[in-house]
Order: structure tokens, then C-alpha cells, then sequence
């Protein structure tokens, strides 16, 4: 039974440290249900932005916990917060940012949108709407790029792990408004994509900072700044609102957002092709197993 659980180095397999994670971070959120959540309620806070923090904060919880476990440092998961991250994190978002207008425009060369002044438009919608997608980048990114991603990359290998995650992200997103349809194909599609397109940052990187830079920027241009819908979700006010000009919803996404477009798709499959041609810098070869963090690395 010993090489069900522990690898030749006689460490407990890489799958079992997913599951650990997976159920400490259930246990965390099943406690924060059941002991916090009433006690709020009383206080009469509602249910808000702030809920995106917690999962985000408990998310790190878990990761740090397993690997205190392992005699390693939460920075080894991708949090390694340096000037480097800083620059990463900052590239990212501009990237993020230039493939949401480049499915827009690409949408807009065909007719099929325009914008008109969004009456509720302010600085501090748009500075509202950064902080969100940012919480919003940062819990998903290091629960679908963090620790079990490192962990399949480790166990399985790069593209297996891509395969999986990428499964994993289309799958979570299925519940959410506007999927029906020949939307819920394109929409499913883009979203796996988009799980390779980030997780491609990962390996070009070995950190977070540029997945989630890629995520908010994503997020914040597609919802905030452009005014569509993201994930079937609407956004925080922003600076324009589209008016669609009578496409089908596999060219325009519908209320789902652009994610559910194929001008979307096209849209990070070029954010995929510039990723793979950009060496990385300082990263493992893709299709490698990644060393070990250690300190003295840092």
C-alpha cells in the first residue's frame, strides 16, 4: 500500500497534497458558514465584495498550511512578492487588457457593437471595479494556479496539468448566467482556453503575478471599462456600455460577456501563441517537472 501514498523519496504523493488542500479549504469555508456568517447577519452586514476577499484570504490559509507542511514557504506557490512580481503583475494586466480590446474591436470591425456613455460613469467606478476583479483574479488564480496546479504539475507534467485545470475552470463557470445554448459551447471553450492562456503564464514564470495580471485585466476591461457582461455577471459601472447591433450571440456573447463570443476565443488563442513564443525568463522548460522551492533559491 506505500506506493499508493508515497513516492521513491518516501514523500507523500502529489495527489494526496491536492486532496489535503482541496478538504482544508472546504473545512475552512464550512466554518466560516456555519460560525461567522450568522454572527454578520446580526451585525447587518450583508454579503458583498468583501465575500471574494475571504474566499481569496482562506484560499492562502489552506495553501499556507500545507505548505508549512511540507517545510516550505507560501512564497513557493507563486507569492514571492518582489519587484519582479511587481513588473510580472503589471505586464499581465496590460496583456489582459490588450486581448479584451482586441476581441472588442474585432467584434466592432463587423458591426456588431458600438458604445454610447454609460450615465453612471466615474473614477471611482472604474477604481471600484479594479479592486474587485483584482479580489476576484487573486482567489481564483491561486486556487486554479496555486497549490494543486503545482502540485498536478509536479505529479502528472505541464499538459496533463493544463488539461485537468482547464476541465476544472470551464466546468465551474457553468452555473453562471446566460449558459444556454450555442453560448454555453462558446463560452465553455473560451473559458478552458483562457485556463491555458493563464496557466501558460505560470510556466513562462513560476509565479502568480502575470496570471493574475493577465485575469484582472481580462475582467476589468471586458466588465468594467467596455460594459459587458463577465461570466454571465453584470459589472460595477464603468465608462461605456454597449449597444449591440443585432448579431447572433456566438459573435456578440450575449449577456454572458465576450467570454461567450468567438471573436473572444480568437482573442486568447493570440494571448496563447504570444505566450509560447515568449521564452519566459527565469522559468523551467514547459513539459518539465519544476524543482523544489528552497529558501536559500529566494
Amino acid at each position: 500500500m506505500k506506493p499508493l501514498f508515497f513516492n521513491e523519496d518516501k514523500g507523500l504523493r502529489n495527489g494526496w497534497w491536492a486532496l489535503i488542500y482541496l478538504a482544508l479549504l472546504a473545512g475552512c469555508l464550512a466554518g466560516f458558514q456555519l460560525l461567522l456568517v450568522p454572527g454578520l447577519k446580526r451585525l447587518g452586514l450583508r454579503s458583498g465584495d468583501w465575500v471574494v476577499g475571504l474566499l481569496f484570504g482562506l484560499s492562502l490559509l489552506a495553501a499556507w498550511i500545507c505548505t508549512r507542511l511540507r517545510k516550505e514557504s507560501l512564497a513557493s506557490t507563486g507569492w514571492r512578492l518582489d519587484g519582479r512580481w511587481a513588473r510580472e503583475f503589471a505586464w499581465g494586466t496590460l496583456l489582459g487588457i490588450g486581448v479584451m480590446v482586441l476581441a472588442a474591436g474585432l467584434l466592432w470591425s463587423v458591426g456588431g457593437v458600438t458604445w454610447e456613455l454609460d450615465p453612471a460613469r466615474s473614477f471611482r467606478a472604474l477604481s471600484r471595479g479594479f479592486v474587485v476583479f483584482a479580489l476576484v483574479a487573486c482567489w481564483e488564480e491561486n486556487l486554479f494556479r496555486g497549490f494543486v496546479f503545482q502540485r498536478l504539475l509536479d505529479g502528472v507534467g505541464a499538459w496533463p496539468a493544463q488539461v485537468i485545470l482547464a476541465l476544472f475552470f470551464g466546468l465551474a463557470h457553468w452555473g453562471n448566467p446566460g449558459m444556454h445554448g450555442a453560448t454555453k459551447l462558446w463560452a465553455t471553450l473560451d473559458i478552458a482556453l483562457a485556463a491555458v492562456f493563464v496557466g501558460l503564464g505560470y510556466l513562462r514564470t513560476r509565479s502568480l503575478a502575470l496570471p493574475i495580471g493577465i485575469h484582472l485585466g481580462w475582467n476589468w476591461t471586458q466588465g468594467t471599462v467596455l460594459g459587458f457582461g463577465v461570466s454571465g455577471t453584470t459589472a460595477p459601472h464603468g465608462w461605456v456600455r454597449p449597444v449591440f447591433q443585432g448579431r447572433p450571440e456566438w459573435m456578440s456573447g450575449g449577456a454572458f460577456g465576450l467570454e461567450a463570443s468567438v471573436f473572444g476565443v480568437i482573442a486568447v488563442l493570440v494571448g496563447i501563441a504570444l505566450l509560447w513564443c515568449w521564452k519566459g525568463r527565469g522559468a523551467a522548460p514547459i513539459g518539465a517537472v519544476p524543482e523544489p522551492w528552497h529558501p536559500e533559491s529566494a
